[in-house]
C-alpha cells in the first residue's frame, strides 16, 4: 500500500463530501477509492470515516487522522516546490481570499498591480463574507474584518475600518433623524446578519458599550443587498464605511449617530506563518500591505469628513 497516495485520496474523500464525488474529482473508479481509505482504516485498525446512503462523517479517530494527513502532504508539497525553485524566485499561484465588497474595492485593484509587478505568479481570490479557514481549505492569505481570535495563524495589521448607520434622507425625512441610540425603538432597521445581530446593535465600547434593540423590517445575508434596501427607503442599516462610500458620497445615504459608534474593526492580513516563507507569499504580503494601509487610511479619512 503506498500510503502517501491512501492519505491524498482519504483527504480527496473529505473535502469533497463523499466517496462518489472524490472519485469524480480524482479521475479514479469509485472502487479503487473506496478500497484505498478501507486499506488505510485497515492497516491503522480503526475505521475512519462513517458512512451513510446521505453523507459521510469522520469519526473522532479520523479527524485527528486526517488533520496529521494534510500536514504531511502540506510538508512534501513544501519540500517539492523548494526542489524545484519556488524558493529561489517568486512564481507559483497564490490563493487569496477576501470579503465581498471590500475585495471588489480594494483588493482587487491591488492584486492587479501585483499581478504586472510579477508575472510568474497566479492568483485565484475568493470573495466571501464567511470566514475561510486557511488550514482546511488551503489557503495561503486571507484579508479579513474583526477582531482575530487566538490561533497559531500570523497576522499583519493594515488599517481599521467604521462600523456606520445611515439611512436615505426620504426615510430620514419621513421618519426623522435619530439622536441616540436608544431611539432607534421606534425605527425600521435593515440588518446584514454576517456584521451583527438582527436583534440588537451595539454602540460604544468597553464599559461603555450598550446594546439596543432593533426593529429588524429587513434581513439579508450580504451587505450590498442591504444597502440597495436601504437606498430605497426602507429603514436604516449599519453596515461597514467602505461600503456606504459611494453612497454617502452621491447624497443617497446619510450617516446618523456617529458620535456614538463602537470602535473601528481592524483589517487584516492572515497567513499560516509556515517556515520558510514561500517567496510567492513574502512577495504578495510585502506588496499587499503597504497599498491597503493606504486605502484604508484613505476609507477611515472619508468617512471621519462625511
Amino acid at each position: 500500500m503506498n500510503r502517501l497516495d491512501s492519505m491524498s485520496i482519504l483527504v480527496a474523500v473529505v473535502d469533497s463530501g463523499s466517496l462518489s464525488a472524490a472519485a469524480r474529482r480524482l479521475g479514479m473508479p469509485l472502487a479503487t477509492v473506496s478500497r484505498k481509505v478501507g486499506e488505510l482504516e485497515s492497516h491503522l485498525k480503526t475505521r475512519l470515516i462513517q458512512r451513510t446512503t446521505r453523507q459521510l462523517s469522520l469519526t473522532e479517530a479520523g479527524a485527528s487522522y486526517v488533520a496529521a494527513c494534510r500536514r504531511i502532504l502540506d510538508e512534501i508539497a513544501e519540500a517539492e516546490r523548494a526542489a524545484t525553485g519556488e524558493y529561489a524566485s517568486p512564481k507559483g499561484e497564490l490563493v487569496v481570499t477576501a470579503p465581498v465588497v471590500f475585495g471588489r474595492l480594494h483588493v482587487v485593484p491591488v492584486v492587479a498591480e501585483f499581478l504586472a509587478h510579477y508575472p510568474e505568479i497566479d492568483v485565484s481570490l475568493v470573495l466571501t463574507d464567511r470566514v475561510v479557514h486557511l488550514m482546511e481549505e488551503q489557503a495561503d492569505v486571507a484579508i479579513r474584518i474583526g477582531e482575530l481570535p487566538d490561533s497559531t495563524l500570523m497576522a499583519t495589521r493594515v488599517g481599521t475600518v467604521r462600523r456606520v448607520v445611515c439611512a436615505s434622507p426620504a426615510y430620514l425625512a419621513t421618519h426623522g433623524v435619530p439622536v441616540k441610540p436608544r431611539d432607534l425603538a421606534t425605527h425600521e432597521c435593515i440588518t446584514f446578519e454576517v456584521l451583527a445581530s438582527s436583534r440588537a446593535w451595539a454602540f460604544g465600547s468597553g464599559k461603555s458599550e450598550v446594546s439596543v434593540p432593533v426593529h429588524s423590517r429587513l434581513a439579508v445575508n450580504t451587505a450590498e443587498a442591504a444597502i440597495a434596501a436601504a437606498m430605497l427607503g426602507v429603514g436604516l442599516v449599519r453596515v461597514l464605511s467602505y461600503q456606504v462610500a459611494d453612497a454617502i458620497r452621491d447624497n443617497a445615504l446619510s450617516v446618523v449617530l456617529d458620535t456614538f459608534e463602537s470602535a473601528p474593526l481592524p483589517v487584516s492580513l492572515v497567513h499560516k506563518g509556515q517556515t520558510p516563507l514561500p517567496l510567492k507569499l513574502r512577495a504578495f504580503l510585502d506588496f499587499v500591505a503597504p497599498r491597503l494601509r493606504t486605502r484604508t487610511a484613505r476609507i477611515l479619512e472619508a468617512a471621519t469628513t462625511q
